[in-house]
């Protein structure tokens, strides 16, 4: 924890961020769909799994899938990286705690948006075992945002991430509450 908190106390220029989160882009716009798409699919044939052939509905809820998740994901990046005066990554954190915008729906639009952007990706794909990957790699986010992020949130924001934390859900959107 002491790791995340030393991160934390730095504040980096807007063009470092944008840079760092360039060479991250590498990583999340194209070795992670590539591997959803050719290591499912190899995945799929050396486990000899069918298809997930809907027709046109793979593409069609493929296509929703991953329109409203890249929509959480680079909504919710572009207010961490303006707004937060940080990133996503846990060494260039936010320098505020995020509560509007994709924030106000659930505490973890970005995790939201990866995971259905992903998903539907697989489904288009029309691979079983690239799905999979996708979920195993949900439950990973998962498991850190529960173990290690909600925790260093506390200790740096305090009262104001407990009570944020009270009120918003953890990924499954809701509507904001009035007042």
């Amino acid at each position: 924890m002491q790791l995340f908190s030393k991160w934390a106390k730095r504040e980096h220029s807007l063009a470092r961020r944008i840079a760092v989160l360039a060479l991250a882009a590498v990583l999340f716009l194209y070795l992670l769909p590539l591997a959803v798409i050719r290591g499912g699919s190899s995945l799929d044939r050396a486990l000899g799994l069918p298809a997930l052939d809907l027709g046109a509905a793979n593409y069609i809820l493929g296509g929703v899938l991953g329109v409203v998740g890249l929509f959480f994901a680079f909504w919710s990046i572009g207010d961490q990286v303006t707004r937060g005066r940080g990133t996503p990554l846990p060494m260039m954190p936010t320098q505020e705690l995020l509560t509007r915008g994709p924030f106000r729906y659930c505490r973890n639009p970005m995790t939201l948006g990866t995971i259905l952007a992903y998903s539907g990706l697989g489904i288009a794909a029309g691979t079983i075992s690239g799905v999979g990957l996708v979920l195993c790699f949900g439950a990973f986010l998962v498991l850190y945002i529960k173990g290690i992020e909600e925790k260093e949130l506390a200790e740096r924001f305090g009262e104001a991430y407990l009570a944020y934390k009270r009120q918003v859900p953890f990924i499954i959107p809701r509507r904001p509450k009035r007042g």
